[in-house]
């Protein structure tokens, strides 16, 4: 929980974190090694120096390092975790979604769990996605578009077997669908993150939101046309936060944007933890003034209760949490002893 100066709480939601496993051990090819060694360019390129993080630590991290970056340091209330598969270049796979669900048991209340699914698995996949929605009550999943699968190298949500998947979702009562569009990931391919066909699979399942992540960059003004026309298409700010720090006029651009074309009712916050820490986002974040001439032409302001929406009451709203209720259960969970000694400042 964030505490402004004035000694406001801040409640915050991360939608998109990870535990994932990129080390060398569980590399099944040379794309596993391209893979992670782009995320760790990312991370490197747009992190402040300070928060660099060896390489070897960034391949693979432990559940105490998690615990602590994401709700010790990380002023973070409840995470969502975010799982990626990609089979093909790891063995035991990138995520993991029974790893996650050992954190989401352990910490009810702290953690959501959210699955995934690849409509090229066919009908079988469509038995293991009813199997992970009842074991692990799934309320969302994400998605790869570009996930490669034997020779193919992409799959769109206009697909015929996409449908068959959505509208099991409809069934299952997994309402959320996050799907990245936008930036590619080494060897991945660009074109297969193309934000266009979210347009046909909104318009085609109005009853589930479709939270686009990294809002289709650098595709933003595709994104934007879609969204101000498909009120179930919301904004996932994973990637565009670190912009605050190395391009924070570019972030100012991006935010408005959004703003402007959407409303502040439909943009989440996401760290994308474990490439980024979600603590010097959300600080900087709660310092951030968009510069005049950009709110000016855009007609946009930045407030504390827009930020409060972007933080935290937005995604409480799809994932349907009672925030004061949840502040009230997660103030003495076995977490919160555990949150007041590694942070004594905050307490």
């Amino acid at each position: 929980m964030f505490r402004t100066r004035e000694g406001e709480e801040i409640v915050v939601i991360d939608a998109h974190i990870a535990w994932w496993d990129g080390s060398q051990e569980n590399q099944r090819n040379v794309h596993g090694e391209q893979f992670i060694s782009c995320f760790y360019d990312y991370h490197r390129n747009l992190s402040p120096k300070e928060r660099i993080w060896p390489r070897d630590k960034f391949y693979k991290y432990d559940r105490e390092t998690l615990l602590r970056d994401v709700f010790g340091k990380g002023y973070v209330d409840v995470a969502i975790f975010q799982p990626v598969p990609l089979i093909e270049f790891y063995r035991n796979g990138f995520g993991d979604v029974a790893k996650n669900a050992t954190l989401v048991q352990e910490y009810p209340g702290r953690f959501i769990g959210n699955g995934y699914f690849d409509p090229r698995d066919g009908e079988r996949g469509l038995e293991v996605l009813e199997y992970l929605a009842e074991t692990y009550h799934l309320q969302g999943v994400k998605l790869y578009t570009a996930e490669w699968r034997g020779n193919s190298k992409g799959y769109k949500l206009s697909d015929d077997w996409s449908y068959r998947y959505l509208e099991k979702c409809e069934s299952l009562g997994i309402r959320n669908i996050h799907v990245h569009k936008g930036p590619t990931i080494t060897p991945l391919n660009r074109d297969a993150f193309d934000v266009a066909d979210v347009d046909d699979a909104a318009s085609a399942f109005p009853n589930l939101n479709f939270i686009v992540e990294h809002v289709g960059l650098p595709r933003l003004e595709d994104f934007c046309w879609i969204a101000t026309q498909e009120k179930n298409v919301y904004a996932g700010l994973a990637v565009v936060m670190p912009f605050i720090h190395s391009r924070p006029r570019y972030f100012a651009q991006i935010l408005s944007e959004l703003l402007y074309w959407l409303d502040e009712d439909r943009i989440l916050f996401g760290s994308d933890y474990a490439i980024w820490e979600p603590d010097w986002l959300i600080e900087k974040f709660m310092d951030f003034e968009l510069p005049r001439d950009i709110a000016e032409e855009t007609g946009v302001e930045l407030t504390l209760p827009v930020k409060k929406k972007i933080l935290a009451e937005n995604a409480a709203r799809l994932y349907r949490i009672d925030i004061e209720a949840r502040k009230a259960e997660l103030a003495h969970d076995a977490l919160a002893a555990q949150i007041s000694s590694w942070t004594p400042a905050r307490a």
